[in-house]
């Protein structure tokens, strides 16, 4: 089990794939702020852009869903 800290909290992971998760987060947050230079709080993008970036995701994850479904 690894202890994290996190904003003066010491996170004891109790579940490893829960803390595989939270490793993700935070390189996703890394890759983000690499390729834009700035934190999702900072970004003061309108409510078009998130709306566009979220759905170019989702249909990504309906793309990954279907190439599973064929290898079953």
């Amino acid at each position: 089990m690894k202890n994290i800290k996190m904003k003066e909290k010491l996170v004891k992971f109790r579940d490893p794939i829960i803390e595989k998760v939270c490793d993700q987060l935070v390189e996703r947050s890394d890759v983000g702020f690499k390729k834009y230079g700035v934190t999702l709080e900072d970004d003061m993008g309108d409510l078009t852009k998130w709306l566009q970036h979220l759905q170019e995701e989702l249909l990504d994850a309906v793309n990954y869903i279907e190439k599973l479904k064929t290898k079953l």
